[in-house]
């Protein structure tokens, strides 16, 4: 079975990106990402109301990173500190070698590539050092623009599911995306 350790904090670089750890510091930023409507249209979690669901947001990213079940990354400007969106690796399945990956880039960062350079990072750390041999996405099927950014990376629709997710009252589709390790 997969064996994983983020020990120590791999923080990762792209071109223009650093993908560093989450903080605390980064509170405000979470919160205007989570908080956001138009940013949190398509993903199914509450909406945060408070800089303290930020941080306790933050924290269940650490614990899960402490206790090696999924891993996240601040999503900065190379010349900045200031966190524009996350990335990071969820639900992972050690016994299937296979983890789910997800992303939230603030809007005043869109239409820039932004989300496709961290995920082709992502996707590297994913195949190499964590040993993954399938990568996931799963996507609200309306969210056209996410979808473009999956399969410009190489990853492949494998399912839509009518109505199996139960949020807000509202049964809602879900699209699986993935791409297998093929090197």
């Amino acid at each position: 079975m997969l064996q994983i350790n983020f020990a120590p904090f791999p923080d990762l670089e792209t071109q223009r990106l650093s993908l560093r750890r989450i903080t605390p510091e980064d509170a405000n930023e979470v919160f205007a990402l989570r908080s956001n409507k138009d940013t949190m249209k398509y993903i199914p979690r509450p909406i945060a109301k408070t800089l303290a669901d930020a941080l306790e947001h933050i924290a269940t990213m650490d614990a899960t990173i402490d206790k090696n079940e999924g891993i996240n990354w601040a999503i900065t400007l190379k010349d900045s500190t200031t966190l524009i969106g996350m990335i990071g690796h969820y639900r992972i399945q050690p016994q299937n070698y296979r983890a789910e990956v997800g992303y939230i880039l603030h809007p005043d960062h869109h239409n820039r590539g932004y989300i496709s350079e961290a995920l082709k990072k992502v996707i590297a750390y994913g195949f190499g050092p964590m040993k993954l041999h399938s990568i996931e996405a799963v996507i609200d099927p309306n969210n056209t623009i996410s979808e473009k950014v999956l399969l410009k990376n190489g990853f492949i629709k494998e399912a839509h599911f009518i109505e199996n997710h139960f949020y807000n009252d509202h049964f809602l589709d879900t699209a699986i995306y993935s791409l297998l390790n093929k090197s």
